[in-house]
C-alpha cells in the first residue's frame, strides 16, 4: 500500500472517547497550547518535555515523553504534524518519531462534540499503517495509555 492513510480500514484503527465535563472550546484550547499539552499530555507518571511547538495547521510539536517504563527510566521521542485544524470541531495530525518516513507513524482524528448540556465527548481516532502495527501498540498497551492520557486532559481541565 502506497500511502496506508488514504484510506480508513476498521482493522487498522482504534478509537478512544472520553466525556469530558468543559465546553468544547475550553477542551479545544487545551490541545492548541504548547504549555497546556505538556502538563496534560501522556500516560499516568510521564512527563512531556516540549523541544519544539509549533501548533497550526502545517506546524508540527516536537516533545520527549519521559517516565519510567519496564523498570527503568525511559525517553520516548515524538513528533506531531499537524495536518488540519478546525476550531472546535477537530484536529488531525501525523503522529510519530522525529525519523523522516518513520515506518509506525499514524494517524490521529480528535473530534470534539458539544452536548446539550454543555458537557463535550472527545473522540481521539488513530489509523496505523497495518493491522500488525495496530495488534502491537495494542499488545504493549496503547489504549490503556490513550485512556490514560484522556483522564489526564479531564484532570487538567478539572483542575
Amino acid at each position: 500500500m502506497a500511502n496506508p492513510f488514504e484510506t480508513w480500514a476498521l482493522d487498522r484503527e482504534i478509537v478512544l472517547v472520553k466525556l469530558l465535563n468543559h465546553p468544547r472550546d475550553k477542551v479545544f484550547a487545551a490541545w492548541m497550547d504548547p504549555k497546556a499539552l505538556a502538563e496534560w499530555y501522556g500516560p499516568a507518571g510521564f512527563e512531556i518535555e516540549n523541544h519544539e511547538a509549533d501548533i497550526r495547521e502545517g506546524g508540527i510539536w516536537r516533545f520527549d515523553m519521559v517516565g519510567v517504563f519496564e523498570g527503568r527510566k525511559q525517553r520516548f521521542a515524538n513528533l506531531m504534524r499537524f495536518l488540519e485544524i478546525v476550531p472546535n470541531e477537530r484536529i488531525v495530525m501525523d503522529h510519530g518519531t522525529p525519523e523522516p518516513n518513520d515506518p509506525d507513524r499514524f494517524r490521529v482524528t480528535v473530534t470534539f462534540d458539544e452536548q446539550a448540556d454543555g458537557k463535550t465527548v472527545l473522540t481521539l481516532r488513530q489509523l496505523h499503517p497495518s493491522p500488525e502495527r495496530r495488534r502491537f501498540v495494542i499488545g504493549f498497551g496503547a489504549v490503556e495509555y490513550g485512556l490514560q492520557t484522556l483522564d489526564g486532559l479531564a484532570a487538567w481541565l478539572d483542575g
